[in-house]
């Protein structure tokens, strides 16, 4: 028993029952952590494989003789994969385990990062190296849903109560974080289009040990004795019956509209961040900038909201205040961006748009599980993410296709070649309009009660995983 955490905290008692004179004893395990440390590692180097080649688009292209917009799909591929594919991953994760799930998305992802480095050696015809390339970028993409699933479900079979929403918030956070890496690692690492197979060698490294880390180290997908009541019953709802009841949970299907418009916004504001800017006279590297305090600022915040949410289990008004004042940040940069020379003013909006905005996700994807119990975590939170995808998908298409060309546009600093620069004024109003709509929404019918932790505090009465107590009497026994 060398594994189970000796503190107070962690070994939690609950009151046992009159009747049967039994004790129910729950227990955490210090490999929980470690089991954390590999998610976290799995979950940004895959992010940074998915934006490697974004910073350096023009190296990229020029080293593989293919087009921007070839190089553009190296990243949409991720979208276009995830869709489809994120159904079989909440089946799999429900069903099959979060130690299979994982350890095929290590692998995977380790895969594709070293078929991505095969792709552009020089010892390929040049003709094969972008197919090579798009085919190891495609396996990264496959491991996308597996990793990113995984948070909820690893805080809810490891994790006692107090540190669910903790733990669920660092998994979570280190995607942004490989986010941040890539966008200043890669451009540091390039230079020269030359320095292409360096950049693809040093992001194949880490994915390789991971990999590693994870087949080896991983050894069970839930702990032999369950840290808290709801853990226990983790995949009582078979996984079509859990789709229908969500379905039929009102609650659940408006933070699944409502979150999910609000994971569209993020996503079209880290697209076009650099487009919407550029054409107001702001600089790549300033866009970066912004973009870097964005992901900055959320990660900070997301570390105190989730601290905060494990005191007070306040998951509902965390995301309404949070959603608001997100929503306020939007707005503010919405029409500081479209003017000139207030770089400070679009630094901060962006600042507290992460700060509130980026930062509820996993509080969200907590209260997607607690006002959906007992259906599987993974299929909850899962659900969420494939509806902020295919929301992502229509909202840059409809904001793309609001942009008029500019006739004069002399501040302009976009690469545009021959085009005319593309005004995102009305585009940018309608992104805080749509996002305003759904929070006012959320705001206004979500309600629910909190399921997991009703049935938690509840389990007291129940029979789940138990040590019977040395004071049951010999008549009882009779």
């Amino acid at each position: 028993m060398e594994d189970v955490d000796e503190f107070r905290d962690d070994v939690i008692p609950i009151k046992p029952n009159p009747v049967l004179e039994i004790c129910i004893v729950f227990k955490v395990y210090k490999r929980r952590w470690f089991i954390l440390f590999v998610l976290c590692l799995l979950n940004c180097s895959n992010s940074i494989l998915w934006l490697t080649f974004a910073p350096v688009a023009d190296h990229s292209a020029q080293f593989m003789g293919v087009t921007l917009d070839q190089i553009n799909w190296l990243s949409i591929i991720y979208m276009v994969v995830a869709i489809p594919l994120s159904f079989g991953t909440t089946w799999m994760l429900d069903t099959l385990g979060l130690r299979i799930t994982l350890v095929l998305g290590s692998w995977l992802n380790m895969l594709g990062a070293v078929l991505r480095f095969v792709g552009i050696m020089r010892s390929l015809p040049s003709a094969a190296n972008f197919p090579v390339v798009m085919g190891g970028q495609t396996l990264c993409a496959l491991a996308q849903p597996l990793v990113i699933f995984t948070p909820t479900k690893l805080a809810a079979l490891w994790f006692p109560e107090h540190q669910r929403a903790t733990a669920n918030m660092i998994a979570s956070m280190s995607n942004p974080l490989g986010i941040l890496i890539a966008s200043i690692f890669s451009p540091m690492i390039v230079g020269t289009t030359n320095n292409i197979p360096l950049l693809l060698f040093i992001y194949a490294v880490p994915a390789a040990i991971i990999c590693l880390l994870a087949t080896v180290g991983i050894r069970d997908s839930a702990p032999p004795t369950p840290p808290s009541a709801s853990a226990e019953s983790s995949n009582s709802e078979p996984f079509l019956e859990g789709i229908k009841l969500l379905l039929r949970n009102k609650a659940y299907m408006i933070l699944l509209l409502c979150f999910g418009s609000g994971i569209a916004v993020f996503t079209c504001f880290s697209t076009l961040l650099e487009q919407i800017m550029c054409v107001r006279g702001y600089t790549n590297d300033f866009a970066g900038l912004c973009g870097g305090l964005f992901i900055v600022f959320g990660i900070v915040g997301a570390g105190f909201l989730g601290l905060y949410v494990d005191k007070t289990k306040k998951f509902t008004e965390v995301t309404k205040v949070n959603m608001s004042l997100s929503a306020l940040a939007c707005i503010a940069f919405s029409v500081v961006s479209q003017m000139r020379n207030q770089g400070i003013a679009v630094a901060v909006a962006c600042s507290l748009f992460g700060f509130f905005g980026f930062s509820i996700y996993p509080v969200a994807m907590e209260l997607s599980v607690e006002c959906s119990y007992p259906v599987g975590e993974a299929t909850s939170a899962g659900l969420i993410f494939i509806s902020g995808q295919i929301q992502s998908v229509i909202y840059i298409l409809l904001l793309q296709g609001l942009t008029k060309p500019m006739a004069y546009s002399p501040f302009s600093t976009c690469s545009v070649g021959g085009d005319a620069a593309l005004s995102w004024r009305v585009p940018v109003l309608v992104m805080a309009g749509l996002f305003s709509v759904f929070t006012c929404c959320f705001v206004i019918f979500f309600h629910t009660k909190y399921r997991r932790l009703d049935a938690e505090a509840q389990a007291g009465g129940k029979k789940t995983t138990l040590t019977t107590c040395d004071s049951t009497s010999n008549s009882d026994q009779k």
